[in-house]
């Protein structure tokens, strides 16, 4: 099946130096599929809390992929097949500490109040585990990068596209402290994005100015009814945004 716009830019974002990843949220499991095939890691995990998606998941992999990799059967040449493993479970409970390696968790499709805890949750279960998080909130963006910001996360990658009329803001982020050795690509959140903001094509610069228009008038027509002087900083920070086109 062909993934969405949004979907395919988020496998896009994802290098092939995990060890595992977690497809949470992973709904009918179409992202997850795509990394299995596209042996992005060597570990691929499904994770949803509806037992109702889980099952007939586990039933469609089952039936697509060979599932646990057997030395017998394989060509010793051959590179090891990605394992993959559903999991019912919420993603606060992921099971980090049973597996071993670097871990990238995507988190998609939920608000960026409810990402955020998820977040904080799975970090302070792990303090010691290298993990990267690769997320992709449907609102509270601004909240969300707030509260990032606070959690002294780091960002490797940011991208706006958007898809079927509405537009994400999708981040690869690490848990990993901003490094002294500056050849390392690793970033401090915006509080409202920074390469988000500049376009490599004339498409992208104009759902850059579209994008930025609605976020400026979201923030106007909520100024009326919210009683907070943070809500004219948000406005002035969006303002003071200059679209830019970069080259190849």
């Amino acid at each position: 099946m062909k993934l969405s716009k949004r979907l395919a830019q988020i496998e896009a974002l994802i290098t092939t130096d995990y060890d595992h990843i977690w497809d949470t949220c992973c709904d009918h499991g179409h992202l997850g599929t795509s990394l299995i095939s596209h042996q992005k890691a060597p570990n691929i995990h499904l994770v949803d809390i509806v037992p109702e998606l889980i099952t007939p998941l586990d039933e469609k992999l089952s039936r697509l992929f060979s599932n646990p990799y057997s030395p017998s059967t394989s060509d010793a040449d051959s590179p090891t097949p990605t394992q993959w493993k559903t999991h019912c479970l919420d993603i606060s409970a992921l099971p980090l500490q049973q597996y071993s390696g670097k871990h990238l968790i995507i988190i998609a499709g939920i608000g960026g109040d409810l990402m955020i805890e998820c977040m904080k949750s799975i970090i302070s279960k792990h303090p010691a585990l290298e993990i990267d998080f690769l997320v992709c909130p449907v609102r509270h963006l601004h909240t969300l990068r707030q509260q990032l910001i606070e959690l002294k996360m780091t960002l490797k990658k940011e991208v706006l596209i958007k898809d079927n009329n509405i537009f994400y803001e999708i981040m690869l982020l690490s848990n990993t402290s901003l490094p002294t050795n500056k050849q390392i690509p690793l970033k401090q959140v915006s509080p409202v994005g920074e390469a988000i903001w500049q376009g490599e094509t004339a498409e992208e610069r104009r759902i850059a100015e579209e994008y930025l228009k609605i976020k400026i008038q979201h923030y106007q027509r909520m100024q009326p009814w919210l009683d907070d002087p943070e809500v004219e900083k948000i406005i002035k920070a969006y303002q003071d945004i200059t679209i830019e086109t970069v080259g190849h």
